[in-house]
């Protein structure tokens, strides 16, 4: 019986050895062809499909049309104040949710799984709860809003309400990004730093930042991206004064019930192209990032 086995196995496991040595491995998903067909078809109908409709619809102005709906100074003002706001609340997300990300995994205290699950509230909070929710806090009668404004401080329906209501929104972007990360990072690499003399800000900088590096820009690409486009939590808080805390997306909005579908799209494809122009500046910062670290190491 014994013999019969071991005659039968070198029959069984010659097809694996001769598939191993010819470099063939099984896959679970189809072939190559077949996966790039279905991604590339997933994306066309999610992504480009509606893309392209904005780009043609925006062909039917025509150039001096086109010029005079995204440079007029209303616009331009949204332009600023979106994209500013976005900027200034993604760095501050960049540094407070590093923070928040170290506390959640390097430290155990009482009501950590709360914390952690606070996180994750911006996301499931619809957005419009959140801006009447800040405006009812910041704003002049508000719990903040009435010590504050007595000393000339004023947050709700101004710029800096909004870059407020981008940051709460745009946090868990940058947390949820670094926190595993810095979960897998080896606690051995930092030993080995303080062990040869370096000191915290030298551990830190050296030792910690470049393996988190790539994460971080990812989160603020994240939060940068998600800021641009908020409008629900914005409109509450910013007062929609024109010139003054007019977003983009209210822009477009307006121009959509005036049924100026053609400046709407034209207002709508500038800032498609200024994003994607930013996120393809920042995944270039990516990938540099990551061939300095594996350089480095």
């Amino acid at each position: 019986m014994s013999g019969a086995v071991s005659s039968a196995l070198p029959s069984t496991a010659a097809p694996l050895a001769r598939a191993g040595n010819t470099g063939v491995s099984r896959r679970v998903l189809p072939g190559f062809h077949l996966t790039l067909g279905y991604s590339l078809l997933y994306l066309s109908l999610i992504v480009l499909i509606p893309l392209s409709a904005l780009v043609f619809k925006t062909f039917t102005m025509s150039w001096e049309q086109f010029w005079v709906a995204v440079t007029a100074p209303r616009v331009m003002a949204s332009y600023r104040l979106t994209f500013g706001a976005s900027l200034i609340a993604a760095l501050v997300n960049l540094v407070f949710g590093l923070l928040v990300a170290w506390v959640l995994v390097r430290y155990k205290f009482p009501g950590k799984r709360i914390v952690d699950a606070l996180v994750d509230l911006p996301f499931a909070l619809p957005t419009a709860v959140a801006g009447i929710s800040l405006t009812a806090l910041l704003a002049g009668n508000g719990w903040v809003g009435q010590f504050l404004e007595p000393m000339g401080i004023k947050l709700a329906f101004t710029p800096a309400g909004v870059v407020i209501a981008l940051i709460f929104i745009g946090l868990p972007f940058v947390v949820r990004t670094v926190q595993p990360v810095l979960e897998d990072t080896e606690k051995e690499l930092e030993e080995a730093a303080t062990s040869l003399g370096a000191t915290r800000l030298q551990t830190f900088t050296k030792v910690i930042l470049p393996s988190i590096m790539p994460a971080l820009l990812t989160g603020f690409a994240m939060a940068f991206a998600r800021a641009i486009g908020e409008y629900g939590s914005v409109i509450f808080i910013a007062g929609n004064m024109p010139m003054i805390s007019e977003i983009t997306p209210l822009i477009i909005i307006g121009k959509l019930e005036q049924y100026d579908y053609a400046g709407a799209t034209a207002v709508a494809l500038v800032m498609l192209v200024i994003s994607f122009i930013l996120l393809l500046v920042i995944n270039g910062l990516q990938a540099w990032q990551r061939r300095r670290s594996g350089a480095s190491s």
